[in-house]
């Protein structure tokens, strides 16, 4: 056990002293009064006793507080200031209730507390020359720290309210890139599959080889998409201690390229520019862009053939997509969205939609410099 944790008192502890403390204030200010002591920091003390407990207990100490006031007689009139010194007390501890408690609550309580003090100062003065300018300046005092206490009890709303806010936003941030991940390393493989399984289903009887490359194929992209779904299951459940499996990125389109083959489409792949590492979140956007473009050529396009772009210039890496086939269909699917959603959240540019002279075009360009992330 580390040495300042010895150090430090058990909660219990605290607690016990704390109400001690509460219960000798009034015997501390008794006393005081019952000698007759010269001014002093006493007083003060007996005031300041009860606030150990006024955050569990707020009640209790403007209780005490309010109770004590009846000890005002035997305070002797050289010592006026005392009175005052109450009045202060139970002011802070009306602020302090109004800290934690509904405004209807702790407006009742200050209006306890004026008809009381009222009662007290029918009675006797509080301090000398005490009248309706005492009264008046009471009443402001009191106001003052039910505001205080009210507008920093609206504060801590206000924080806790923003706090959750922004706890709802990332849970939902990560469930979209969840969402997103999921997709683009699922649709490519299954869509590889789906075509794959068509065709050996189509030539099973007439070509058995033809059949047994298909299964092949269809073997290799279930056990790619079995390995990336491993990899972020891995990612979720693992704690921040342990290592992190490298992510997916540019370098992994060759591979994506042969795949794609296996499904019946040539992918031609271009890289222009100085090619130079990546920030991880950039390298696996664009691999997710162009795997998801890709897959949507397979599924939709009706075509044999792509092309993919990629230029990397000085301060962004430019993507482009595209095919000659019958065009894609946008539907509700979440390809398209996703890849807009990505290239958002990195401060790019995207664009998706038919070719001019028939086919389909897709385009992104991602930032690459520091002050774009």
């Amino acid at each position: 056990m580390p040495e300042a944790n010895l150090a430090r008192p058990p909660t219990g502890a605290k607690t016990v002293v704390a109400w001690a403390a509460f219960a000798l204030s009034p015997l501390v200010l008794a006393a005081w009064a019952a000698v007759g002591g010269p001014p002093s920091v006493v007083p003060v003390l007996a005031m300041a006793l009860p606030f150990g407990v006024v955050r569990r207990q707020p009640w209790a100490v403007l209780g005490l507080l309010v109770a004590e006031l009846a000890l005002s007689p035997l305070v002797p009139e050289s010592h006026s200031f005392v009175r005052y010194l109450q009045i202060v007390s139970i002011d802070l501890a009306v602020g302090c209730l109004a800290t934690v408690r509904r405004p209807r609550v702790s407006v009742g309580a200050a209006a306890a507390v004026l008809v009381a003090q009222a009662i007290v100062a029918n009675v006797f003065p509080l301090w000398p020359g005490y009248g309706a300018r005492g009264s008046v300046e009471a009443v402001a005092g009191l106001v003052i720290a039910w505001l205080g206490g009210n507008t920093l009890r609206l504060w801590r709303q206000n924080a806790q309210a923003r706090r959750a806010h922004a706890a709802a936003e990332a849970v939902q941030a990560e469930r979209l890139r969840i969402a997103r991940e999921l997709h683009d390393m699922v649709a490519h493989s299954i869509g590889v599959i789906a075509i794959q399984a068509g065709m050996g289903r189509r030539v099973i009887d007439t070509q058995p080889g033809e059949a047994g490359a298909a299964l092949h194929a269809i073997e290799d992209a279930s056990r790619d998409t079995l390995a990336g779904l491993r990899r972020m299951l891995g990612a979720l459940r693992r704690s921040d201690a342990e290592p992190v499996a490298a992510p997916l990125g540019l370098a992994d389109l060759d591979a994506l390229v042969a795949r794609s083959a296996d499904a019946g489409l040539r992918v031609r792949l271009r890289r222009l520019g100085d090619p130079r590492p990546l920030p991880p979140e950039i390298d696996l956007s664009a691999f997710r862009i162009v795997q998801e473009s890709v897959a949507n050529v397979v599924r939709h396009a009706g075509t044999s053939e792509c092309q993919v772009v990629l230029d990397q210039r000085d301060e962004e890496l430019f993507i482009e997509v595209t095919d000659n086939g019958r065009g894609h269909v946008q539907g509700d699917g979440y390809g398209i969205p996703g890849m807009r959603e990505r290239v958002a959240l990195l401060r790019g540019e995207f664009s998706a939609g038919p070719r001019p002279g028939g086919g389909f075009r897709v385009t992104a360009r991602l930032p690459t410099f520091e002050g774009a992330r």
